[in-house]
């Protein structure tokens, strides 16, 4: 590696060393997973190193940034859960966990450049940093790697899976530009939505765990529903967010979404229970994407006053549940019991 590029290793202790202190759910899981992920992390640093300076630089800002990790851990909790017994020759769960991140990542860097964003988990984000052009391209070099790790696992229905959910992905992303600025949206198709972009990376991350285990396809498909459920519930979530949280802990611009006439629950919500005033408004900001600086504050208020929040919450929980009703095929532990409270602090991140 190039001597001017960054110490990507360095930079992914400090970021797990900064997150140590979140939320208590999360952080027990990980803690729980401790060997496994950081056996990940280096799978993780080992995969960006490039003799192009550029990769590894960009890599290191976006280790930088920060993030749960929440994918990979699901890979490796859902491996374990299934009984799977690692060697230091065989460390398939970590692979694939890597490989579900570098997925995951390659997404948010093409998300960033298509949505125009400036912040990622709060900071710059990398197309703010590096420009589009560098971004899109270090996506599809992640990407690349993904398969690299795939075609190493040798598995061809893990390869599968993992290649299906980054097909779901990329048509969920051009769904949500399709419906982009169109309030006649029906919530089904807004469903559609969230399921390709977040939940079918999810489903896959958690199906793996049980294919490296070996184990019989009714385990595979009660963590296949667990992963979408928990997916589906995390998004929600995070669309409720982006009208509901304080900027700093968004990690994003508090009305991103408005502004980028994303279709989301809240404003479906909001925008059925307002009155033909309120829905001239959201017409206005949405559909025809006329925007000034005093229409975000009011658009807080009519999410408030229609209770958009609590009717996205409340269809984030019904997911929430189902996804904790998916594990009770497997017997009760202690891993069963930290990715349960797991499920539940995603839904609580909105309160």
């Amino acid at each position: 590696m190039d001597s001017a590029a960054p110490d990507v290793s360095a930079t992914v202790e400090k970021a797990v060393v900064r997150d140590a202190g979140g939320e208590s759910a999360l952080s027990a899981l990980s803690a729980y997973l401790e060997q496994d992920m950081q056996a990940c992390n280096r799978a993780i640093i080992a995969r960006m190193e490039s003799p192009v300076p550029l990769i590894p630089q960009l890599g290191a800002h976006l280790v930088a940034a920060g993030g749960k990790r929440l994918r990979p851990l699901l890979t490796l909790a859902s491996s374990r859960l299934c009984g799977y017994q690692s060697t230091p020759e065989n460390q398939r769960h970590v692979g694939l966990a890597a490989c579900v991140e570098f997925i995951h990542t390659a997404t948010l860097l093409h998300d960033d450049v298509v949505d125009e964003s400036n912040l990622r988990r709060g900071l710059a984000s990398a197309n703010a940093v590096f420009g589009n052009k560098a971004s899109v391209l270090v996506g599809d070099f992640l990407f690349a790697r993904s398969f690299q790790l795939m075609t190493a696992d040798g598995s061809l229905k893990v390869m599968a899976i993992l290649s299906d959910a980054s097909a779901t992905i990329a048509e969920g992303e051009v769904l949500q530009m399709v419906t982009q600025n169109d309030l006649s949206t029906p919530v089904d198709r807004y469903l559609e939505v969230i399921h390709g972009k977040t939940a079918a990376l999810f489903a896959a991350a958690c199906r793996v765990g049980a294919v490296v285990a070996d184990r019989p396809e009714a385990e595979e498909l009660a963590l296949d529903r667990f992963g979408t459920n928990l997916g589906m519930a995390f998004q929600l979530v995070d669309d409720a967010l982006d009208y509901a949280a304080d900027q700093q802990v968004l990690g994003k611009t508090v009305g991103d979404d408005m502004r980028e006439g994303k279709i989301t629950l809240p404003v479906l919500a909001a925008y059925e229970a307002g009155s033909p005033e309120d829905r001239a408004f959201w017409e206005r900001v949405i559909e025809k994407g006329e925007q000034t600086e005093a229409d975000l504050p009011h658009a807080l208020a009519l999410i408030e006053k229609t209770g958009a929040i609590a009717t996205t919450i409340a269809r984030a929980q019904a997911y929430a549940a189902e996804a904790v009703n998916a594990l009770s095929i497997f017997p009760d532990s202690e891993l069963r019991r930290l990715m349960t409270e797991t499920v539940q602090y995603t839904v609580d991140r909105a309160r």
